[in-house]
């Protein structure tokens, strides 16, 4: 299996990059700069570079990098300064999700390609009758007016469950919600489930970036647990110890 991941030189990209390269899959990269990308990635065999900015790319182009994958994984963000938060592109998860799917939609797949979208559990799955507090309500809505990538996510989101939906059959996803990130050397225990079991805003857990990593390779390599989840925007946690 072939897999092009979005946003390969993040805390979590990178992770996953190895998480796959360990395991002995071929993997392409799109980056901005081949730099930023880890020494020990860089220069790994089953590692191809692509030194590009998907949303400059021509669809075509996108399409033709795309053509002998079989699964896509967007770990993309904004960082976390004014201008990587304020500035363009505001749209950026959104945008690179839209053109990825309409990509792999150009090529004549014989079998749907899988593509994993990293996203925020203080995004609800709105198939879902996920409850929320009226103060998590209004916390979530100054978020949304006031810090631009909560909306981008969420807009990402609902491009796969409603745009792309559940019986595309060029694409089939699953979009992985983290609760609040934290850095680990190791893979831990933790679990999915379809729907938040605690507050993101007021009761917030921790998800660690090396297990979003894991789960995002596993859904890709473990066909049983992508059937058990496509289609659904399963949340992860560490579990407690």
């Amino acid at each position: 299996m072939k897999t092009l991941i979005a946003g390969a030189t993040g805390a979590t990209g990178s992770l996953l990059t190895r998480s796959l390269l360990e395991a002995g899959q071929d993997v392409k990269v799109m980056v901005r700069s081949t730099d930023r990308l880890p020494e020990a990635i860089r220069n790994h065999k089953n590692l191809e570079i692509i030194e590009a900015a998907i949303l400059d790319l021509p669809n075509e182009q996108l399409a033709g990098h795309l053509a002998d994958c079989q699964a896509v994984a967007s770990c993309l963000g904004h960082n976390l300064t004014m201008k990587g938060v304020f500035g363009p592109p505001r749209k950026l998860v959104t945008d690179a999700v839209r053109k990825l799917a309409e990509a792999i939609g150009q090529n004549k797949v014989t079998a749907p390609v899988k593509l994993v979208l990293m996203n925020t559990a203080g995004n609800r799955n709105r198939d879902l009758n996920e409850p929320l507090s009226f103060a998590d309500q209004l916390i979530i809505g100054l978020i949304r007016l006031l810090v631009p990538p909560q909306s981008d996510n969420e807009q990402a989101a609902e491009v796969l469950r409603k745009d792309v939906g559940r019986n595309n059959p060029a694409v089939e996803w699953v979009v992985i919600r983290p609760d609040s990130l934290i850095d680990e050397e190791h893979v831990t225990e933790y679990t999915l489930h379809a729907s938040p079991t605690q507050s993101a805003i007021t009761n917030p857990g921790k998800t660690s970036r090396i297990n979003v990593a894991d789960c995002m390779a596993r859904l890709i390599l473990d066909n049983d647990l992508w059937e058990k989840w496509k289609g659904q925007m399963p949340v992860v946690y560490n579990v407690s110890t």
